[in-house]
C-alpha cells in the first residue's frame, strides 16, 4: 500500500498552526526568529504570516525591548480575537472572570447568591455574565466559551449533575441547558474542584508536575486528580469524591468543618467552635486547639494515604477554608505520610486560593478557543 502524500492545502494548514504557536509562545518574535525556532523556511513563514494577518490572529508589534532589531517586523497574538467566561458556583457566591485569546484576565466580578437554589444560580449568573462581557467589550460572537465549576459530579456526556447538596434544584434539572439557553453561548460544566486542579496546573503551585492530587477541605471534602497531565475524570465523572472512601468505617474521620466543630466541643477548647477560631486559639498555644489541629492533621493524612498508594502522585496541593491553615497543618500531614507510606507525596498549599476554580475555568475554555479561534477565523477565509 502507497502511503498517501500530504496536500498543499494540509501542509499549508500545518505550517500556520506551528508559525501561530511559535508567536504565541515568544511574542514579540521576528520572522527570522520563528524561522529558526520552527525550522521552516523564511518565505514559507512570510506565507504563513500573511494568512494569519489576514485572519486577524496576529499583528505587528513593537519589539520588547531597546536592542538593535536591524529592520525586523515583530508579531504578536491578537488577543481580542477569541474570549473565554469562566464562572464559579458556590454555595453562596458566583465568581467570574473574563479572559482572552492570550490568557490575560481582563475582568473579574463576584456576586452574592440571593438563596441557594437553582434558579437563584441561574439568575445570578446571567447577571454576572452579562456584567462581565460588557466590561471589556466583548460581543457574543467573540466568545468562544463559557466554562462552569459547580459543587458535584458532572456527567461528561449529558453535562447532567449529581452529588450536589449545596444548591438545591442543581441536580434535579437540565441545569447545563437552562443556561446555554440563558445566555445564548457554548457552556461547559466541570466539578469545580476538577477545575481547582487543573488552575494550579496552569499557574498555580502544580506547574510542570503531571501527577498531583488538588485535595478541597472545607465545608466538604474533594479530590481532583490530574494524571499524565491530564485530568481524571473517572467513567460517571465522579472521581476524587472523597466523602464516599469512609464508608463502612466505624471510626470517624472527618476532617472537614462541621467536624472540626465538633472536635473543638468534644476537647473542650472555648466557644465559640467555628474553625477560623479553632485554629486562631491553636496559634495562640491553647492545648485544647491544638489538640483538635493533631486530630485534623492525621484525618486529612488518611485521606491522602489511599490516594497516593494508589496514584503514587509527586504532589497533593491543598485547598479549600480548612486546607488554607497551611503554618498549622502540614508539618503534622507530612509528618504521618512519611510514617505509613514509603514514597509519601510532597504536601503544599494552593497558590491560587479562592480564584484556583475560575482559573481552572478560564484553562479549559483557553485550550478549546485557542484552536477554535485558528480554525474559524482560517475557515471564513477559504
Amino acid at each position: 500500500m502507497t502511503a498517501g502524500r500530504a496536500t498543499p492545502p494540509l501542509l499549508k494548514d500545518l505550517n500556520e498552526r506551528t508559525v501561530l504557536e511559535a508567536i504565541r509562545a515568544g511574542a514579540p518574535i521576528s520572522r527570522a526568529e520563528i524561522s529558526r525556532r520552527v525550522g521552516i523556511s523564511k518565505p514559507t513563514v512570510s506565507q504563513a504570516l500573511q494568512s494569519l494577518l489576514g485572519a486577524g490572529l496576529v499583528r505587528e508589534a513593537e519589539r520588547a525591548d531597546d536592542g538593535p532589531s536591524y529592520g525586523a517586523t515583530f508579531f504578536e497574538p491578537v488577543p481580542e480575537a477569541a474570549f473565554v467566561l469562566g464562572l464559579d458556583l458556590g454555595a453562596r457566591f458566583v465568581r467570574g472572570a473574563v479572559c482572552d485569546v492570550r490568557g490575560d484576565i481582563r475582568a473579574r466580578q463576584d456576586v452574592e447568591l440571593a438563596e441557594r437554589t437553582s434558579d437563584a444560580a441561574l439568575d445570578a449568573i446571567e447577571s454576572l455574565a452579562r456584567s462581565l462581557l460588557d466590561a471589556v467589550g466583548a460581543s457574543d460572537d467573540l466568545v468562544d466559551s463559557v466554562v462552569l465549576g459547580v459543587p458535584g459530579a458532572v456527567d461528561a456526556a449529558s453535562s447532567r449533575i449529581s452529588l450536589a447538596e449545596n444548591v438545591v434544584g442543581l441536580e434535579d434539572e437540565d441545569f447545563h441547558g437552562e443556561l446555554a439557553g440563558r445566555l445564548g453561548l457554548p457552556v461547559t460544566i466541570e466539578n469545580d474542584i476538577n477545575l481547582a486542579a487543573l488552575g494550579e496546573r496552569w499557574r498555580g503551585i502544580a506547574r510542570g508536575v503531571d501527577d498531583f492530587v488538588f485535595l478541597s477541605i472545607g465545608t466538604g471534602l474533594g479530590a481532583g486528580l490530574v494524571l499524565r497531565g491530564e485530568l481524571h475524570r473517572g467513567h460517571h465523572g465522579a472521581a476524587g469524591e472523597l466523602d464516599f472512601a469512609r464508608v463502612g468505617l466505624t471510626e470517624d474521620i472527618d476532617p472537614c468543618a462541621a467536624a472540626v466543630s465538633a472536635l473543638a466541643r468534644r476537647l473542650g477548647v472555648p466557644a465559640p467552635h467555628d474553625p477560623r477560631t479553632v485554629f486562631a486559639a491553636a496559634r495562640t498555644g491553647d492545648p485544647s486547639a491544638r489538640a483538635v489541629v493533631d486530630e485534623e492533621c492525621r484525618r486529612i493524612a488518611l485521606h491522602i494515604v489511599p490516594l497516593a498508594a494508589v496514584t503514587d502522585v509527586g504532589l497533593v496541593v491543598l485547598g479549600g477554608g480548612i486546607g488554607a491553615n497551611g503554618d498549622l497543618l502540614y508539618d503534622g500531614i507530612r509528618r504521618h505520610l512519611r510514617a505509613w507510606l514509603p514514597t509519601p507525596p510532597r504536601v503544599e498549599a494552593s497558590s491560587l486560593g479562592d480564584a484556583a476554580v475560575l482559573t481552572g475555568g478560564l484553562a479549559v475554555g483557553l485550550r478549546a478557543a485557542r484552536e477554535n479561534v485558528f480554525v474559524n477565523r482560517r475557515a471564513q477565509r477559504v
